[in-house]
C-alpha cells in the first residue's frame, strides 16, 4: 500500500502554489516577446551568384522591397517582426525583401534561368531551425514557372548554442545552412538535397509583449470640411525613397575608394535606399502630376579624389507618365564628381504608372531609372547616359490620415553606413566551367564560400552592439 504524502509535502506544494500566483504574469509563465526591428544576411549560396553573372549564364540579379547587398556576397533581409522566448530558447521572425536572378537569356527575350527568392522566415528550437522562403521558380527542362510560399529551404545547425536568457537583442552569426529536399526542388533543380548553402547571420531588437490595450470609443465619422480637404489634392507630406546605384555605394565602401556616405538635413537611411523626406509642392489628381521639392543630403567620400554630395531633390511628374528626378550636385572635382555645385540638374528618369491616390496616398514603388546625360557628367563620367540606376519610389500623402510607408528597419545591432573591413573584401573565384553533359549547373562552392562554411563561427549575444557594414569591390561601370 503507497505511502501517504507527509504534511510538509502539502506545506511545500500549498506555498510554491501561492508563490506562483502571486508572480506577475510574466514571471510565472515567460511568455514571447516581440521581434520588432533586425535584419539577416545570406548570400544564399556564393558560387550560384558567380554562376549567374558569369560567362556562362550572362545573367544578373536584382534586389526588391528594399533588400540591399552587404560586402561581396550577401544580400541584405530587413525589418524582422516575430516572437522569442526566453524561457524555452525558441525563435521565430519574418524578415521583408527578396532577391531576382536572370540568366541563359534565349533569342525570344526570355530566360532559362528565372529565380526570385524572398521573404525569409527563421524559426529555432532546440539545437537547430528551419530557414523558409517564398520561391518563384522556372524548371531547368520544362520551362515551368512555379510560386511557393513559405519553403522550408534550408536546415540550420545551432552547433550547441544556448538560445535561452533575456535581453535586448538577438544575434547570431555564421549559421551553417543545408538544403532541405524542398529547397532543392524549389531551386530548380540546380542543387540537390544536403547541399550546403552559405551561412545565415541575424541580428533582431527583442522588445517585451505589448501590453493589451483598453478597447476605445470608435471615433466620429469626418465632417463635410474634413472630406473636402481629403479630396483637394493638397500634399500633406511626401517622400523619395533612391539609393542611388547599389554598385556605387558597393564601390563607395569597398577597398579601392575605402570611403563613406553622410546624411545630413533630415535624410534617412534604409540600408538599401536613402529617403529624402518633408516633401512640398503640387500634386494634380485628376493629371497624376507632381512637382514636389524633398529636404536631406547626402554626400559620399573617399579615395581617388571621390566627394560627390547630393541635395536638395526634386521630382516632377508629367501628365504623360514620364518622371524626373532632379538634385543639387556638389562635387570637388575628383572621381565621380564635378568642381562646385550645379543646381537642379536632371539625373535620372523613370516612368510613373498608375499614379493615382488610393486612400489619401499616391504611390510609385520602385520605378526603374536611367541615367541622363546630365547625370553622367555629375558622376565625372563613371557610368554613360543611359545606365540603369537604382529604382525610385515616391509617398505623397494628400490628407492628415494618410501615412507614408516605413523604411526598412534594420534594428540597432548593424549600421547601414558601413566601414571598410579589409577581412571582408570580396574575392575572385575561380570561372564555372561548363561540362559537355550539363553545361547550366553551377559549380560546387569554392573560394570565399567554402572559408565561409569552414569557419563555423556561430555565436549568440543578446546585446546592443554599434554596426558595421563590410566592404565591397569597384563599381559596374555598366
Amino acid at each position: 500500500m503507497p505511502s501517504r504524502p507527509s504534511l510538509r509535502t502539502y506545506v511545500t506544494l500549498l506555498c510554491a502554489a501561492v508563490l506562483v500566483a502571486l508572480l506577475p504574469a510574466g514571471q510565472a509563465q515567460a511568455a514571447s516577446r516581440t521581434v520588432q526591428g533586425g535584419r539577416l544576411d545570406w548570400g544564399i549560396k556564393s558560387s550560384f551568384q558567380s554562376y549567374v553573372t558569369g560567362p556562362i549564364a550572362n545573367g544578373s540579379f536584382s534586389l526588391t522591397g528594399g533588400a540591399a547587398t552587404v560586402g561581396g556576397s550577401q544580400f541584405r533581409f530587413h525589418s524582422a517582426t516575430g516572437t522569442y522566448d526566453g524561457a524555452s530558447g525558441a525563435f521565430n521572425a519574418g524578415f521583408s525583401g527578396g532577391v531576382h536572378f536572370l540568366g541563359h537569356k534565349k533569342d525570344d527575350g526570355t530566360y532559362q534561368l528565372d529565380l526570385t527568392i524572398s521573404r525569409p522566415t527563421v524559426r529555432l528550437s532546440g539545437n537547430g531551425g528551419t530557414l523558409y522562403v517564398d520561391v518563384i521558380s522556372k524548371a531547368k527542362g520544362t520551362g515551368a514557372v512555379t510560386t511557393s510560399s513559405r519553403v522550408p529551404f534550408a536546415s540550420l545547425s545551432l552547433g550547441g548554442i544556448n538560445m535561452k536568457g533575456g535581453g535586448n537583442a538577438v544575434q547570431l552569426n555564421n549559421l551553417p545552412a543545408t538544403l532541405t529536399a524542398q529547397g532543392a526542388k524549389s531551386f530548380a533543380g540546380y542543387y540537390t538535397a544536403g547541399t550546403a548553402l552559405d551561412p545565415v547571420s541575424l541580428s533582431a531588437d527583442v522588445r517585451a509583449a505589448a501590453a493589451a490595450e483598453p478597447s476605445r470609443t470608435p471615433s466620429p465619422s469626418p465632417s463635410k470640411s474634413r472630406a473636402k480637404k481629403e479630396s483637394s489634392g493638397r500634399i500633406e507630406n511626401s517622400a523619395v525613397d533612391w539609393g542611388v546605384r547599389r554598385t556605387f555605394r558597393e564601390y563607395v565602401t569597398g577597398s579601392i575608394a575605402k570611403g563613406e556616405w553622410k546624411l545630413t538635413d533630415g535624410a534617412e537611411d534604409g540600408g538599401a535606399l536613402f529617403r529624402f523626406p518633408e516633401g512640398s509642392g503640387t500634386y494634380d489628381e485628376k493629371k497624376q502630376t507632381l512637382d514636389a521639392t524633398f529636404t536631406g543630403a547626402v554626400r559620399f567620400t573617399g579615395e581617388q579624389g571621390l566627394d560627390l554630395k547630393l541635395g536638395a531633390l526634386r521630382a516632377k511628374v508629367t501628365d504623360d507618365g514620364k518622371g524626373t528626378l532632379y538634385a543639387d550636385v556638389t562635387g570637388a572635382g575628383g572621381t565621380g564628381s564635378t568642381a562646385g555645385t550645379e543646381k537642379k540638374v536632371p539625373l535620372v528618369t523613370f516612368t510613373a504608372k498608375d499614379f493615382k491616390p488610393k486612400d489619401g496616398l499616391a504611390r510609385l514603388t520602385e520605378a526603374p531609372t536611367k541615367l541622363t546625360a546630365d547625370g553622367a557628367k555629375a558622376f565625372g563620367g563613371m557610368y554613360k547616359a543611359g545606365t540603369e540606376m537604382d529604382p525610385v519610389s515616391l509617398a505623397v500623402a494628400l490628407t492628415d490620415s494618410a501615412e507614408l510607408p516605413a523604411l526598412p528597419d534594420l534594428g540597432s545591432a548593424e549600421s547601414a553606413t558601413p566601414e571598410a573591413a579589409a577581412a571582408e573584401q570580396k574575392t575572385a573565384e575561380p570561372k564555372a566551367e561548363a561540362t559537355a553533359s550539363d553545361s547550366d549547373v553551377p559549380v560546387l562552392p569554392v573560394g570565399l564560400a567554402a572559408a565561409s562554411l569552414i569557419a563555423v563561427a556561430a555565436a549568440f549575444v543578446i546585446i546592443r552592439r554599434r554596426r558595421a557594414q563590410p566592404a565591397a569591390d569597384a563599381p559596374d561601370a555598366n
